[in-house]
C-alpha cells in the first residue's frame, strides 16, 4: 500500500514529491514481486514490432513487461534523470499498460508514468496517465493515491494551477474513500489551497 505525506512534509511542493517517491518505492516492490510470474528468457523485441494477436498475447506482454521494467531499472540507478532516457520509459511503460491492460501491473505503469512524464516537466502527458488510472482501473487498490497525485497536479503553481479541479479531486477522495489515509491527506490539502509554500510552512511550525 502506498502511504499518503504526513505533516511533516513542509509545502504543497514537497508533499508532491514525497508522494512520488513513496509511490515509487511501492511500484519497485510491486515489479519485482510479479517477476517471478514472468519468464526471463523471451527474447527481445521492440514494441512497435508487436501487433496484437491471441496466440502470442501472453507473449508478447512478456515482451513488453521486460522492456518498461528494463527501462525502469535504468532510471532508477539515475542520479539525474536524462530526458531520452525518461522518454523512452514513458513509451514502454505506456505500452505495456495499454497493450496488456488487463493485467494487475497496468495502473502501476500508468502512475510510473505519470512520474516520470512529471520529473521531466511533461505535465499533460503525467495528466493523461492519471486520468486513465482513475478512469480505468476503478477497483485498483491505489486509486485514491492516483486521484491525489492527479490533484496535485492542479493543485501547483507551476504546473497547471487550477484550485477548483484540485478541490473538486480532493473532495472525491474524501467522498469515495471516507477511511483512506489518503482521505486524510486530501483534507489537509483542501486547507492548504490558495496559500504559498510561506504561509504553508508557517502554519506548520505553529503546530509544532
Amino acid at each position: 500500500m502506498i502511504l499518503p505525506c504526513g505533516t511533516t512534509c513542509f509545502g504543497k511542493k514537497a508533499i508532491l514529491w514525497s508522494v512520488l517517491l513513496l509511490v515509487t518505492i511501492f511500484t519497485v516492490a510491486c515489479s519485482n514481486s510479479s517477476e517471478n510470474n514472468r519468464s526471463s528468457t523471451v527474447p527481445k523485441l521492440g514494441a512497435d514490432s508487436i501487433s496484437r494477436s491471441n496466440k502470442t498475447f501472453l507473449t508478447d506482454c512478456k515482451i513488453l513487461y521486460q522492456e518498461a521494467h528494463r527501462l525502469d531499472s535504468v532510471l532508477m540507478h539515475q542520479t539525474e534523470m536524462d530526458k531520452p532516457s525518461a522518454n523512452a520509459a514513458i513509451k514502454a511503460f505506456v505500452d505495456f499498460a495499454n497493450y496488456c491492460h488487463q493485467d494487475t501491473l497496468s495502473p502501476v505503469f500508468l502512475i510510473k508514468t505519470a512520474q516520470v512524464a512529471k520529473a521531466i516537466n511533461n505535465i499533460p502527458q503525467a495528466k493523461l496517465v492519471l486520468d486513465k488510472c482513475v478512469k480505468d482501473y476503478p477497483l485498483f487498490r491505489d486509486r485514491d493515491a492516483a486521484l491525489f497525485l492527479l490533484a496535485q497536479l492542479y493543485d501547483e503553481d507551476n504546473y497547471m494551477n487550477d484550485e477548483v479541479e484540485a478541490r473538486r479531486i480532493y473532495e472525491q477522495i474524501i467522498s469515495e474513500y471516507p477511511k483512506s489515509d489518503w482521505a486524510l491527506s486530501a483534507k489537509g490539502a483542501i486547507h492548504f489551497l490558495g496559500k504559498s509554500d510561506e504561509q504553508i510552512m508557517k502554519e506548520l511550525k505553529k503546530k509544532h
